[in-house]
């Protein structure tokens, strides 16, 4: 089942996705709230009620009114958070060679995340930046899944139970800022809170279920077999897997879960899978050559993730009409 947000006439909708058509919820079953933040708090019951209605669309049993003009919004307009992790050795092992740094050791002991702006998540569409983050403007593949239950101190082996569902996750990167701050030692912080693009549906778990594989030996928790792409004005940049994950979603979680409550509408990204971002390739284009040109996005460009089962994920860059930099104001 694919779940989607939208908006009509300023409103905002809960909608399921079939066969590229978009039907209403809520005008299907009234117990089933219009919001995707109301229906996440309702957990698995409500999750039956949208799965009854799927299926009754299917196969005829309803015939459902489609959404004919709307707006598509992120699957999850409103987090109640977002984590974003770091589970592809691949992608971490690469970004420190190229920096001529040593694996770090610690990257197999435990997973780790940090938070991010959940008040700055996009859907499919424009994507506004400010002058500052055309210095070395990224994209970063990734997943990410979003929380249907509310959880303290989850065990991994009980964590995959509390996914409503995944999604394609860009999370967009002003490398300049981001650096910057983080010789600091505090971050990543500006270089991060502008955007971050997830969608451009929620699938929920059932529909994967062929793509099911076993994670890599020593680790806990459900992963899948999922191809996944970004191309930049149609020219394939990046191309990896989500079997790639060292950590998984459910060891991810428990570690959020440690001491805390975690949400239903708590958002958490995979990390970058490897390849899966400008600074990686870069990287690596100019340690194998000194002509090496590097690449960053730029105004105008057309950003597509592609994943299998979860969709086409499309952005365009624009340039923001505000000259204002924060980088000329350092001291």
């Amino acid at each position: 089942m694919k779940l989607v947000s939208y908006k009509t006439e300023d409103r905002e909708h809960l909608g399921i996705y079939i066969k590229g058509h978009i039907y209403n919820l809520n005008s299907c079953d009234k117990l089933i709230p219009d919001t995707m933040n109301e229906f996440l708090w309702g957990g698995n019951e409500l999750m039956e009620h949208a799965k009854k209605v799927n299926e009754a669309i299917l196969s005829g049993k309803i015939e459902a009114k489609e959404e004919l003009f709307f707006e598509m919004l992120a699957p999850v307009p409103h987090p109640t958070s977002c984590r974003d992790g770091y589970a592809f050795r691949q992608h971490v092992a690469a970004a420190r060679r190229n920096r001529k740094v040593d694996m770090i050791a610690e990257f197999d002991q435990y997973p780790i995340f940090y938070f991010t702006n959940h008040n700055a998540i996009q859907g499919p569409g424009e994507i506004e930046c400010m002058p500052d983050h055309f210095q070395k403007l990224d994209f970063e593949l990734e997943v990410a899944i979003v929380l249907n239950k509310k959880g303290r101190n989850i065990r991994a082996a009980d964590a995959d139970s509390y996914i409503a569902g995944y999604m394609i996750m860009n999370d967009m990167s002003a490398r300049t800022l981001q650096m910057e701050e983080m010789l600091l030692n505090l971050g990543p912080a500006k270089g991060k809170d502008f955007s971050t693009v997830i969608g451009p549906w929620l699938v929920t778990p059932d529909e994967l279920e062929q793509y099911k594989t076993s994670p890599k030996e020593g680790h806990t928790g459900v992963t899948y077999n999922l191809s996944m792409k970004c191309h930049v004005n149609g020219v394939e940049v990046s191309s990896g897997n989500m079997a790639d994950m060292d950590w998984t979603f459910a060891e991810i979680i428990e570690r959020c879960a440690y001491g805390c409550d975690v949400l239903p509408g708590d958002v958490i990204g995979s990390g970058t899978v490897g390849t899966g971002c400008f600074l990686e390739l870069n990287g690596t284009g100019l340690l194998n050559d000194a002509n090496y040109k590097p690449q960053w996005l730029q105004p105008n460009d057309l950003v597509e993730m592609e994943i299998t089962g979860l969709g086409v994920l499309g952005n365009v860059i624009k340039k923001s009409s505000d000259d204002f930099s924060i980088l000329a104001l350092k001291k």
